[in-house]
């Protein structure tokens, strides 16, 4: 399920979803999947255990991409260990960034490329001046990276603004 495009993303319903294949084609080809399609589909391809995706456009999530170079990394914080795998507030967090491109498919390549490199090592990326790509393996899963993502955005942001 993905979600169509153009659709409120605050409130969305059953009938604002879509079934498209892992190649991100529509199912029913009178509806137009989301543009983050090719996104979504990568990971479900990538990692069988990936239940859903999510994708936010929050202020500090856009912000911190802008201001920071091919990653971003966050330490410190007892949120960190929303993520599986990191046990400590001690244990730097690191969010890759992705420079943002109009032609999705290229991105997703590029995002494939990561992977692959073992470069993704937290549930979760930025795209610069876009949002939070997240995932998990239900939608539960992924709601808490989210927040937990947002939440660590948010006390970077605050804290880059409070060294000014």
């Amino acid at each position: 399920m993905i979600t169509q495009s153009g659709r409120e993303k605050s409130g969305l319903s059953p009938d604002d979803l879509m079934i498209c294949d892992l190649h991100g084609t529509a199912v029913d080809q009178k509806l137009k999947p989301s543009d983050e399609t090719p996104l979504h589909s990568s990971l479900y391809k990538l990692d069988p255990g990936i239940g859903a995706v999510m994708h936010t456009h929050s202020a500090s999530a856009t912000v911190l991409s802008r201001a920071s170079g091919a990653e971003l990394t966050i330490t410190g914080f007892e949120m960190q260990k929303a993520f599986a795998g990191t046990r400590s507030h001690e244990e730097p967090v690191n969010v890759v960034i992705f420079d943002n491109d109009q032609d999705m498919q290229a991105l997703a390549i590029k995002f494939e490329k990561a992977w692959a490199d073992g470069c993704i090592v937290v549930p979760g990326f930025l795209i610069r001046g876009h949002g939070l790509t997240a995932w998990g393996k239900d939608i539960a899963s992924a709601q808490q990276h989210v927040e937990g993502f947002e939440f660590l955005f948010q006390c970077a942001w605050q804290e880059l603004l409070a060294k000014t």
